[in-house]
């Protein structure tokens, strides 16, 4: 099998926009696969990496969130085979490690290395001017194509749309499983979401379809507020401080049951402002992103010790991608599940650096790269 060429964007270095440069991409070798990437879906981690946020071995193509037809296999790959319609999965998992036998696919020990750019064994599929290219996530799907291990691909029903299958690899799954798994909400409970893009809006999905009494938004942003009724939150207000005033009335003093952070970035003052929200043995969960070099929260134990509250953090939702990627998947075909009122806007892949912007102006609930 020849080297390929594929387009990509690729960040060199961080507070740069990503640049639109063509790579050779090598033949798929033993477990990996060659894929046809066709959506890629404009996640707030992948602007992380560029303001430095999360740190990864650069140069490096982003994208972790995307479809994509199998175009070759290596030998030894028994998952999937040419022609197949695929979800990436930003967490590969291979089967065989504690944490997948007991069903805690998201802490795959294979998952250490998403950062380092290379796939399991050091190899670098993907070159350029400079040498050795990176993949976000072992995925890099702001590209044309784009070499991986079998272990970050799930098989989907090729009749499901390949532009909104490209959400459940990574939004989804995270703000709904922040909901039904990490939080564990119950029938009748009271739950607030901060944050309202693409994650919080699908925990507060997950939410509602898990029985909540009552789904409260805090957002900022005017529109996403305005949207997230269709999502199914009760009430949206711009700030924590009308949402506790809401929760209070609600709840009869005790606040709210299950807390869940999804803003763009956690802060000491959002998880404080979590932990005040969250009732007595109430729980808050944590699923958006902070630097691992700043304390982002800094709470008297004594406030947890005393009223039994929990706080805890979530990794893509605690789910399994291998199980629940379909079951998401199987939801929206039941339509039971918004997918498509998601998409804020669509973009071409050199218009990578234009969606972040909107991104970050709050413009967007989830913008969608168009690769294909």
């Amino acid at each position: 099998m020849r080297t390929r060429t594929t387009t990509a964007a690729v960040l060199h270095r961080v507070g740069e926009d990503m640049s639109i440069e063509e790579l050779d991409v090598a033949p798929p070798q033993g477990r990996e696969v060659l894929l046809s990437f066709r959506y890629a879906g404009l996640c707030r981690s992948d602007l992380h990496v560029t303001d430095g946020t999360i740190v990864g071995r650069l140069p490096l193509v982003l994208g972790h969130e995307g479809s994509a037809v199998v175009d070759a296999v290596g030998p030894l790959v028994s998952r999937v085979e040419p022609g197949d319609h695929v979800v990436c999965s930003f967490i590969p998992s291979c089967g065989q490690c504690r944490w997948c036998a007991s069903g805690r696919q998201v802490l795959c020990d294979t998952g250490a290395g998403t950062m380092r750019g290379h796939l399991p064994g050091e190899s670098w599929p993907l070159s350029g001017r400079t040498g050795p290219v990176g993949a976000m996530c072992q995925l890099g799907t702001f590209s044309q194509l784009g070499v991986v291990h079998e272990n970050s691909v799930v098989r989907i029903d090729a009749s499901i749309p390949l532009d909104v299958a490209a959400l459940a690899g990574c939004g989804v799954p995270t703000g709904w499983g922040s909901a039904v798994n990490a939080a564990a909400v119950r029938p009748g409970e009271v739950v607030v979401v901060l944050g309202a893009g693409g994650i919080g809006m699908n925990a507060v999905q997950g939410a509602r379809a898990a029985g909540a009494r009552e789904v409260i938004v805090v957002e900022p942003v005017e529109f996403k507020r305005d949207a997230s009724h269709a999502f199914g939150a009760s009430t949206a207000v711009s700030d924590a401080a009308a949402a506790r005033e809401i929760v209070l009335r609600l709840t009869g003093g005790a606040g709210a049951d299950k807390v869940i952070v999804a803003t763009s970035v956690v802060t000491p003052e959002i998880s404080a402002a979590a932990v005040d929200l969250c009732s007595k043995g109430g729980t808050v969960v944590i699923t958006a992103m902070a630097s691992f070099d700043e304390p982002a929260l800094v709470l008297p134990t004594a406030m947890l010790t005393m009223l039994s509250k929990t706080i805890r953090g979530t990794m893509y939702g605690d789910c399994s991608p291998s199980r629940d990627i379909p079951a998401l998947l199987a939801l929206y075909q039941e339509k039971k599940l918004l997918l498509e009122e998601l998409i804020t806007r669509r973009y071409r892949l050199e218009q990578v650096n234009d969606g972040y912007q909107d991104l970050e102006d709050g413009a967007l609930l989830r913008g969608l790269v168009e690769i294909a």
